[in-house]
């Protein structure tokens, strides 16, 4: 048998990609408000975390800060491996439903446009032929090419939101974050939306940090959730969170998770304190 060469190379090591979201430490604080301390959090590519908890919590802060919107006022951020920063194209976001004017004329093609060049002017002639192409791959992809040329104004609401989520992804990115995307849509674009949202960013690797109050139509796509209040957190699946001992500890008060005709239902004796979640269980 002949014995191994010393200076044989060592076989190469497989890479291990960054998570798609690290925070470190991180804690957001207004003058003496705490809204969160020592979070560590990793998310990685393809994962559907839920961002939840009462108003006020840092849902949409946290949201500002990887965005490079908001600075933390301790710790560290990093998106896919990266610092983040304001305008990174690892990111897509998609956020709430609004209304818009009747008048608009943006086409729905033009504002998933936007999601490629918004800030670019004059393309040459093979970057609109790129641009078109790749808009008309991801209308296809949510199931939206009959609104491209439509006014956005004249859409419903969960027209225009498929559309936001289109926009979203257009750039490849690698973190979609989603705020509050399904307020004002009726149950079924909720679900139509939500699912949209997991199939795309899933089949692309993109992970997914979805804020809502609205957990019926996204519990079944959760892989973790993140629950915030009162300047606590908990971290984990939808089980190991969302029970009456986990959620009493973080409220500070007594809460009750029951299911009730097939329902999760989250209430407290607080209800100032303590907002009321019914979610349908797969």
């Amino acid at each position: 048998m002949t014995a191994k060469s010393e200076t044989e190379p060592e076989a190469a090591r497989v890479a291990v990609p960054a998570p798609a979201v690290r925070l470190r430490g991180a804690e957001l604080s207004y003058g003496p408000r705490v809204l969160w301390d020592g979070l560590d959090l990793d998310v990685e590519p393809g994962e559907f975390l839920a961002v939840l908890g009462p108003n006020g919590s840092g849902k949409t802060s946290l949201l500002r800060v990887l965005l490079g919107l908001q600075p933390l006022s301790a710790g560290t951020v990093r998106i896919a491996g990266a610092p983040a920063q304001r305008g990174s194209n690892k990111i897509g976001y998609v956020p709430q439903q609004r209304s818009v004017d009747a008048t608009l004329t943006l086409r729905g093609s033009d504002l998933v446009g936007l999601g490629l060049d918004g800030h670019h002017w004059g393309l040459g002639l093979r970057r609109r032929r790129e641009r078109r192409r790749r808009v008309d791959e991801v209308l296809r992809a949510v199931e939206a090419t009959a609104y491209a040329k439509r006014p956005l104004g004249l859409l419903s609401g969960g027209e225009q939101q498929r559309l936001r989520v289109a926009q979203a992804l257009v750039g490849n990115p690698a973190v979609l974050l989603c705020d509050e995307p399904l307020l004002s849509l009726d149950v079924a674009h909720q679900r139509r939306v939500s699912n949209l949202i997991a199939q795309q960013a899933r089949e692309s690797g993109a992970a997914v940090l979805f804020v809502t109050h609205e957990l019926n139509p996204v519990l079944p796509l959760v892989d973790r959730v993140l629950y915030l209040v009162d300047g606590r957190f908990r971290i984990g699946t939808p089980d190991e969170v969302m029970n009456s001992a986990t959620l009493s500890e973080l409220y500070g008060t007594d809460i009750e998770v029951a299911r009730v005709g097939g329902r999760l239902v989250v209430s407290g004796t607080d209800e100032e304190r303590c907002h009321v979640h019914e979610v349908e269980q797969a």
